[in-house]
C-alpha cells in the first residue's frame, strides 16, 4: 500500500477495502489518494493530478519541466494539465488547449508535453518565463525553432506574443534564476549581450574557472554568488584561490550577491567596461530601482 491511487477504482478492483482506504490513505485531489505516511514529492503530485483527470490529461508547464530535470521548481507548484475540464481543484491548473500527437510523449510513466511544447507553455504563462526557459534549456536542450513552429501552429493563442519576446533571450548557460536576472539586467541597461559559462585557462592550460557570464573581448565578467558560495567551505576556498589567478590573467570579475543594489552593480560594471575600452552608453532600467522586484 505505497502507491497513489484512484479511490473508487482501487476499491472496485480489490486493491484496498474502503476501510483501508480511509485508514491508511489521505486524499490528494478528489478521489485520488496517497499513503498517509508518504511525503508527497512534485512527481507524486503530478501523478495524482493526472489520475484526477481520469488519465486523460497531458502534463505541461513547471511539472513537465521538473520531469525533464529542470531545477529551481518547488514541490508545491500548481500542476498544469492540458485538459478540457474547467473546474479544477486547488493545486491543479487545466488549460483547454489543443495539443498534437507529436507534442507529447511518455516520460516516467506519464504523458508529458515534449520539451518544445513545454517551452511553448512556459513562455506563454510563467511570469519569470526567461528564467524558466533557461533552466529547461540547461536540463533538456530544445530547439527554439521548434518552439517558433508551435507559435505559428497556434497563431493567436493566449501568450504567444510574450513567448516570442522571451525566446531570443533564452540561454541555457544560466545556473540559477538570479543569474538570468543579472544577465537580462545588464542587457537591458545597454551592455552588449554577454557570453555565458566562459571557461578560463591559465598559461599552462589548466582550468581556472568557468565564469557565469561576461565579455571575452574586454576580459570583464559578472559572477553571481548564491548561498552555496557563502555556506559551502569548499566553494568558498575555490573562489578565494581562483580570483587572484583571474586577475593575473587580466580578468576583471564583478561579483554580485542577492543583497547587492543593482544600480550600484551596474555602475561598477560600467566603470570596468569603460576602462577596458567599451564606449557604449548605459540606461538604468526602471525595475533596477525597485529592490522588491528582484530580491
Amino acid at each position: 500500500m505505497d502507491e497513489i491511487l484512484i479511490g473508487t477504482e482501487a476499491v472496485a478492483n480489490g486493491v484496498v477495502t474502503r476501510h483501508q482506504l480511509q485508514r491508511w490513505y489521505r486524499p490528494v485531489f478528489r478521489n485520488v489518494h496517497a499513503p498517509v505516511d508518504h511525503p508527497l514529492t512534485l512527481r507524486d503530485r503530478t501523478e495524482a493530478a493526472w489520475l484526477w483527470s481520469s488519465r486523460n490529461a497531458v502534463v505541461t508547464g513547471l511539472a513537465a519541466a521538473a520531469l525533464y530535470g529542470s531545477r529551481w521548481i518547488d514541490d508545491d507548484v500548481d500542476i498544469e494539465l492540458i485538459h478540457a475540464y474547467p473546474r479544477q481543484p486547488r493545486g491543479i491548473v487545466t488549460r483547454n488547449d489543443r495539443i498534437g500527437g507529436d507534442e507529447w510523449a511518455e516520460v516516467d510513466g506519464l504523458p508529458v508535453a515534449t520539451p518544445a511544447r513545454t517551452a511553448f507553455d512556459l513562455g506563454r504563462f510563467q511570469p519569470d518565463r526567461v528564467a524558466r526557459l533557461d533552466a529547461l534549456m540547461q536540463a533538456r536542450p530544445f530547439s527554439t525553432e521548434d518552439v517558433m513552429l508551435l507559435a505559428k501552429r497556434y497563431r493567436g493563442a493566449r501568450g504567444v506574443a510574450l513567448l516570442k519576446a522571451a525566446l531570443p533571450l533564452v540561454d541555457g548557460g544560466a545556473q540559477s534564476p538570479m543569474e538570468t536576472f543579472w544577465r537580462l539586467l545588464v542587457t537591458d541597461a545597454g551592455f552588449p549581450p554577454p557570453t555565458t559559462q566562459i571557461p578560463v585557462f591559465d598559461e599552462f592550460g589548466q582550468h581556472v574557472r568557468t565564469l557565469d557570464f561576461g565579455w571575452e573581448k574586454f576580459r570583464v565578467a559578472v559572477e553571481y554568488d548564491g548561498e552555496q558560495h557563502q555556506s559551502d567551505r569548499g566553494q568558498y576556498l575555490k573562489d578565494r584561490w581562483a580570483l587572484p589567478a583571474l586577475a593575473r590573467l587580466g580578468w576583471n570579475v564583478i561579483g554580485v550577491v542577492k543583497e547587492d543594489d543593482p544600480v550600484t552593480a551596474l555602475q561598477r560594471l560600467h566603470r570596468a567596461m569603460t576602462a577596458r575600452g567599451w564606449r557604449g552608453t548605459v540606461q538604468i532600467p526602471r525595475y533596477a530601482y525597485r529592490r522588491h522586484d528582484w530580491s
